[in-house]
């Protein structure tokens, strides 16, 4: 495994490991996956170097925040967990309460990084960025991240913090690589880091469903990213991806992986069906792309680069509002499952 080359608490490894789809209904895998099957993919991932480990509050109603930390058990504490919370209410006692009740959902004593998983359109950072402050101060937080900023609003989260926010978690593959404008230069010569999620555009860029094969469950059955048009928009894309692998013995995936990382200011977080996938995700970690290869992807995916650039702030402000009405109804039933979970131990015990 390498690791990012920067000076945190704990190695934060270029290959992470996304938990969204632990406990989740929206992905199709189960109610065995996430009993079991989450459990041998965290194990393996931290036996193969895996440290980043990224989960948040809505995901699956604090789930996936309890099953990474069962699974991780003692290694809690070796590990660099990645949690998020959504800035509905920035004040210190709404933040506070929300980083407690993440950590004791992951069964650790602080947060490694805290990311704002969203920007709120309505509200600046300053008061979100206070509390993030005050839960360094008590020693409730140990780095402070965002997620899904643009390069102005990481830097006006950083004035208002008084000191660095480490990351900024984004889109980023071969199919979505705005963030090279400016947001990897920055992260680059100002010693911050890029982490990407959907590294593999959903599984688009493993190349399995650029034949008769489709999505099944419901998250991605019903997304542009996998209609007629976009299939046949990326298929000489998938080509490049195919003929690289073949001169590698290894999958598509893993070369489009091994593309993103090469960046040395880029983690990626690809979620995991299985050990199997875990370990092909690992794997990547591996491959050294040499340059004439590294300049071919360029080429095949240099349309992303630019593709709507004129419709990108309208694009993000859009995006900004639609999930900060969507965040709510995910925040309660968390704030419900939690609940539950409380009394139920609490009528157990009498």
């Amino acid at each position: 495994m390498r690791y990012i080359g920067l000076d945190t608490a704990k190695r934060i490894s270029k290959i992470g490991l996304g938990t969204w789809q632990f406990g989740s209904d929206e992905w199709g895998y189960g109610e065995s996956y996430s009993e079991h099957v989450a459990y041998a993919i965290v194990r393996r991932a931290v036996e193969l170097g895996v440290t980043l480990f990224d989960t948040a509050e809505i995901y699956s109603a604090g789930r996936s925040e309890r099953i990474l930390g069962r699974a991780l058990g003692e290694d809690r504490e070796s590990v660099f967990i990645a949690d998020k919370i959504f800035p509905l209410a920035p004040g210190i006692p709404s933040v506070k309460r929300s980083a407690r009740a993440s950590a004791t959902r992951l069964g650790v004593p602080s947060l490694d990084l805290y990311q704002v998983h969203y920007p709120n359109p309505l509200v600046s950072d300053r008061m979100i960025m206070h509390s993030m402050r005050s839960l360094r101060q008590a020693g409730l937080v140990s780095e402070v991240g965002v997620s899904n900023y643009s390069l102005m609003r990481w830097r006006a989260a950083e004035s208002a913090l008084q000191g660095r926010v480490l990351s900024n978690q984004v889109e980023y593959n071969l199919l979505h690589r705005s963030a090279e404008h400016d947001l990897l230069p920055f992260a680059e010569s100002d010693g911050r880091v890029i982490i990407a999620f959907s590294p593999l555009a959903q599984g688009l860029l493993s190349g399995r469903y650029h034949g008769t094969s489709r999505p099944q469950d419901r998250l991605r059955a019903t997304s542009s990213r996998f209609s007629v048009e976009s299939i046949e928009q990326t298929k000489p894309l998938i080509a490049v991806l195919r003929e690289i692998a073949h001169s590698h013995s290894a999958t598509p995936a893993q070369i489009a992986l091994a593309w993103i990382i090469r960046h040395p200011s880029i983690a990626a977080i690809p979620g995991a069906a299985s050990v199997e996938q875990l370990e092909s995700n690992v794997a990547a970690a591996e491959i050294q792309l040499p340059e004439d290869e590294y300049q071919a992807l360029e080429m095949a995916s240099a349309w992303s680069t630019h593709a709507d650039a004129s419709a990108a702030p309208l694009r993000r402000k859009l995006s900004e509002l639609k999930h900060s009405a969507s965040a709510g109804p995910y925040l309660a039933r968390t704030i419900w499952h939690d609940y539950k979970l409380k009394h139920s131990a609490k009528r157990s015990q009498e």
